[in-house]
């Protein structure tokens, strides 16, 4: 069979368990690498929040040209000179550096910065249950190969068994007992039975390379895949399952949202600083050029956001809801699930309880039917029936016991214990 290259290298030992499959499945799923890109991308946000803190620096330049401008008119005493007062010129411009300090903003970047951390939490808890419904479809690999492996083991006895019964009915056809239709009939089980080896050795292979995908390791039909032990009495009932965890974040991130609509309708309070090269600069009536400088405290406080104010608050009642929603319906869901499931296990160990007795049967009645062909009471075909019947019922034996593990392990990812 064909291998698949992996990076990875298996134990010497070569052999394989289940719960290291789903270590390999995780550590070589792609999507693993947004753990750290959502990580990163908080850093970088939440860097560029606190950088708001620092000064905040502008450069305005500015060319009006205005059709009047401000005229004195002073009456003055007769005895006194005249008083001449310059008039400003229409056309005026002016080059403005400032630089904003914040003082308080109402706890609008705590806000923000809160709510930013809240939605890398959503996006990371998403990614969990990702990564976990990859369990899911390890688990139906794993068992597959499991069952696909007893069913070639059981197909090697039968082979061997209608090996023997060919070379019992050829050894009848030259004493007179059969004739060359019985040991046809015993060649024709036999083709089919090597058409069934090729099924069950293609399904193998198929299942083993798609499990290799996953895991991202060298996997063969030579290497021992362990059978798990487990009890399904001890399966806890409580879910613990990473959606109840993603519904938490979503819930803390809508939270977030409501302080961070809160801090946006507070006023601002900082501090500026001014300077500039003017025509005119701080007096008016200064027809030159001039530098000048200012500071002060400034208080801002925009009302525009009042305005949907409350539609904002209903939109986010909206989400809650929303997300109390798909949360009770997520447990609805599993809740329906788990009695079928715990059904489903209980039916397997009822059903394998009667599985050794029916083999012990099938094959009492299988050596019967062989000393009847023996003394020629009873045909080959006949015989190759009860053959078939006890091949039937072993691999319904291997079968339950398969059916038995994978329903116990999905109960137990449907809780998560």
């Amino acid at each position: 069979m064909s291998l698949i290259c992996m990076n990875s290298v298996l134990l010497p030992a070569q052999i394989i368990t289940l719960s290291e499959m789903q270590q390999k499945a995780e550590a070589n799923y792609p999507a693993i690498a947004r753990y750290d890109i959502i990580e990163k991308t908080k850093e970088f946000d939440l860097s560029n929040a606190n950088r708001a803190y620092l000064p905040q620096g502008t450069l305005s330049a500015q060319a009006t040209w205005q059709s009047d401008v401000t005229h004195l008119a002073v009456d003055l005493p007769e005895e006194m000179p005249p008083l001449t007062i310059p008039v400003p010129d229409q056309d005026q411009y002016r080059l403005l550096a400032e630089l904003n300090q914040l003082i308080w903003d109402g706890g609008n970047i705590s806000a923000q910065k809160r709510s930013l951390k809240a939605n890398a939490e959503v996006q990371k808890k998403q990614l969990d249950t990702e990564m976990y419904a990859l369990h899911e479809r390890v688990n139906n690999l794993y068992f597959g190969i499991l069952l696909m492996k007893s069913n070639l083991q059981q197909q090697t006895i039968l082979e061997n068994e209608l090996q023997r019964n060919y070379e019992n009915v050829a050894t009848y056809v030259k004493n007179g007992v059969a004739n060359e239709a019985d040991l046809s009939v015993v060649k024709v089980e036999q083709l089919k039975a090597g058409q069934q080896r090729i099924q069950l050795e293609a399904t193998l292979d198929a299942y083993i390379r798609m499990l290799s995908v996953l895991a991202g390791t060298s996997l063969n039909e030579e290497m021992t895949f362990v059978k798990p032990n487990l009890d399904d009495e001890l399966i806890s009932p409580i879910i613990n399952r990473p959606e109840l965890k993603m519904f938490n974040a979503q819930e803390q991130a809508i939270e977030t949202q409501e302080s961070l609509l809160k801090a946006k309708n507070m006023p601002r309070l900082g501090a500026f600083v001014q300077g500039g090269y003017a025509k005119p600069g701080l007096n008016m009536f200064d027809t030159e050029f001039s530098p000048y400088f200012l500071g002060g405290i400034r208080l801002s406080w925009n009302f525009a956001n009042l305005y949907t104010l409350q539609n904002d608050k209903k939109k986010i009642d909206l989400q809650q809801q929303t997300l109390k929603t798909q949360r009770e319906t997520f447990l609805q869901n599993l809740f329906m699930q788990i009695p079928l499931q715990q059904t489903e296990i209980e039916k397997y160990k009822k059903t394998m309880l009667d599985d050794e007795e029916i083999i012990r049967h099938q094959t009492l009645i299988r050596k019967a039917a062989e000393v009847k062909v023996e003394n020629g009471t009873m045909t080959v075909s006949d015989l190759m029936k009860e053959i078939n019947s006890e091949e039937a019922a072993k691999q319904a034996k291997t079968l339950h016991e398969i059916q038995y593990l994978l329903s116990v392990y999905a109960l137990k990812h449907t809780t998560n214990n």
